[in-house]
């Protein structure tokens, strides 16, 4: 039986911190820190420093708009109403088509790192079920997602926290490894910056993609039980989060053996616990990564079905919650088309598949931007003015410019690097096409 009620309120601040940290711990760190580290040197830590600067900054833009109506089901509300519904329209299908791509290659991922105990299983045995018990979860209550992520994004936590501490012991007794004696020195010895910097910008870009997600706290927004108190809390600490578990990650893997020694295509964490003896290296972090995977996954069908309830017409199917007031039948939606994956992966060349996942990473880029540029609006407006000022952005509008021209440098790099060109050019592409579909349907706006 389908319902016209508000969706569930039964997200707990447990739920929510842990949600928000979970979005900004990923595949980004767990297996691309060694490109990252390969392309900027130890200066990596001053990149992912700025680019958390202004990835906060974005947040607590958002915070403030999220509790200047929390009634709103996702941020794109917020979009649509200071920016009209075209740019509604264009930038809430265009996060529901990114998150669905997102969750196709993760659905992906999943079989791989299942093959790698059990490689002679079939990777869409593993996808299917995965894809199952994720999807069951997500429709039977909110809460079941929430405890979900919560020990999704414990496992990641304790992963990190382990390397940090095993950094700190082994440089305070200076424990030798192949790689020589552990000392903070070796963070500098071999040089601060890679390559004579020639690569640092395309680092920015890797820690940018690295964050991705960390806005899909405003997504889980409209489901917690004290939004006022919660999401302040959640979204100040982000800062923290960026400095303990990416900066502290990174400076620890950097000491432990030079940055020089790291390979691009291998996790970093699998080489320095292969390097101080755990034989089971590759094993643990594989577990890992493939949480972090589910994880995404996880957060892509709770995020996907709430973007087509909030885009879809009141009168339509869509805009129904079941008798737990969640949106089932976007979820189903959703989850349908991303397990299309599962028949494209025998059809398309991996390569191909990449692709199709890179431009949709380019076009969240655009949102990130449309969200500052309706922060500044709605600092504009009479709404503003007759609020309550719970969450107010530090320095706006002024910080929502350097915001902007940092993501818009982020984009350049994409558009002008050989390797990214193509999927920048197919999310412009992409752009274009809904704006005109938008031109046609609100031809009387």
């Amino acid at each position: 039986m389908q319902q016209e009620h508000k969706l569930a309120r039964t997200l707990s601040g447990r739920h929510i911190n842990m949600i928000a940290l979970g979005g900004t711990i990923g595949t980004g760190l767990f297996l691309g820190a060694g490109d990252s580290i390969q392309k900027a040197g130890p200066a990596i830590v001053l990149v992912y420093i700025i680019t958390g600067l202004f990835v906060f900054a974005m947040m607590r833009a958002l915070g403030e708009l999220l509790l200047s109506d929390h009634d709103q089901t996702t941020f794109i509300g917020f979009i649509k109403s200071y920016l009209g519904p075209r740019a509604g329209f264009v930038m809430g299908w265009t996060y529901w088509i990114g998150w669905i791509i997102i969750a196709m290659a993760e659905l992906t991922a999943i079989g791989k790192y299942m093959q790698f105990w059990l490689p002679t299983t079939p990777a869409w045995l593993w996808e299917l079920i995965f894809l199952g018990l994720l999807y069951t979860m997500n429709i039977i209550a909110v809460k079941a997602f929430g405890e979900t992520e919560f020990w999704f994004a414990l496992i990641k936590i304790v992963a990190i926290i382990a390397m940090i501490v095993i950094g700190i012991v082994m440089v305070v007794f200076h424990v030798r490894t192949s790689a020589g004696v552990t000392q903070l020195s070796t963070l500098w010895s071999h040089g601060l910056i890679a390559n004579h910097g020639h690569n640092l910008l395309a680092a920015f870009q890797m820690a940018f993609f690295a964050f991705l997600g960390v806005e899909f706290v405003g997504i889980a927004a409209s489901e917690t039980q004290n939004p006022i108190q919660t999401i302040p809390r959640s979204i100040n600490a982000i800062i923290m989060r960026i400095l303990i578990f990416y900066v502290g990650a990174l400076l620890a893997i950097m000491v432990i053996q030079p940055w020089t020694n790291y390979s691009a295509n291998q996790s970093p964490f699998v080489q320095v616990f292969s390097k101080i003896g755990i034989p089971a290296a590759a094993g643990i972090i594989n577990f890992v990564i493939l949480t972090a995977a589910a994880s995404s996954l996880n957060s892509a069908l709770f995020t996907t079905g709430r973007m087509i309830f909030s885009l879809s017409p009141k009168t339509s199917r869509f805009a129904k919650l079941n008798k737990h007031y969640i949106p089932m039948n976007g979820i189903t939606l959703s989850s349908g088309l991303v397990a299309t994956a599962i028949v494209l992966n025998y059809i398309f060349p991996k390569d191909a598949f990449s692709l199709v996942t890179s431009t949709a990473s380019a076009t969240f880029i655009v949102i990130y931007i449309a969200l500052m540029v309706t922060h500044v609006k709605y600092r504009q407006s009479k709404n503003y003015q007759q609020s309550d000022k719970h969450f107010k952005m530090p320095f706006a509008p002024y910080l929502n410019y350097l915001t902007i021209l940092f993501m818009l440098m982020i984009f350049g790099i994409l558009l002008f690097s050989s390797a990214t060109m193509i999927t920048t050019l197919l999310a412009i592409s992409w752009f274009i096409v809904l704006a005109v579909i938008s031109v046609v349907k609100y031809k009387k706006v």
